[in-house]
């Protein structure tokens, strides 16, 4: 089994669901998740609303989706990074699957929204915005990491 960096295994895996687990040895992991991300794709056509979206053409990448396929995807897509992340990191590490918990739950938030909800004006659809949610979903998740952590050492210390 290679062992790998915490930020080879999530870049991996931001690459393609289940590259990190097939590269660390953890091959029905792997192939499940990229199996899994296969489908999800295919069947919502996410790969076409990409393309639509980077062309610009929003309202073609709303109409061409299966948003009850997609909903599957941020998921799938956090916990591969997330079981990467884990599979790397010291095991000592507590609760480092907050941010990407709270970032699967954001990115949910805004691919539901993405279809109405502007900013300045833009709509983001459904590649953008939840591609933007991210960013809110990690940061709550990493502040309440943190507050967590501080709370039990100070527990741990009265």
């Amino acid at each position: 089994m290679k062992k790998m960096s915490k930020l080879e295994a999530v870049l991996w895996s931001i690459a393609l669901p289940g590259f990190s687990q097939l590269l660390m040895g953890q091959f029905l992991k792997g192939i499940s998740l990229v199996t899994l991300e296969f489908l999800i794709n295919v069947f919502s056509r996410f790969n076409l609303a990409i393309m639509n979206s980077f062309q610009g053409n929003i309202q073609e990448a709303i109409a061409v989706l299966d948003f009850q396929w997609l909903m599957f995807y941020p998921c799938l897509y956090m916990f591969a990074m997330w079981d990467a992340y884990r599979s790397a990191m010291p095991e000592n590490e507590e609760l480092s699957f907050l941010p990407f918990v709270f970032g699967a739950y954001f990115i949910t938030v805004g691919l539901m929204y993405s279809t109405q909800l502007k900013i300045f004006g833009v709509l983001f659809g459904p590649v953008f915005l939840p591609m933007l949610s991210i960013i809110p979903g990690l940061m709550v998740g990493f502040i309440i990491r943190y507050i967590i952590l501080k709370v039990r050492r100070s527990n741990t210390y009265a």
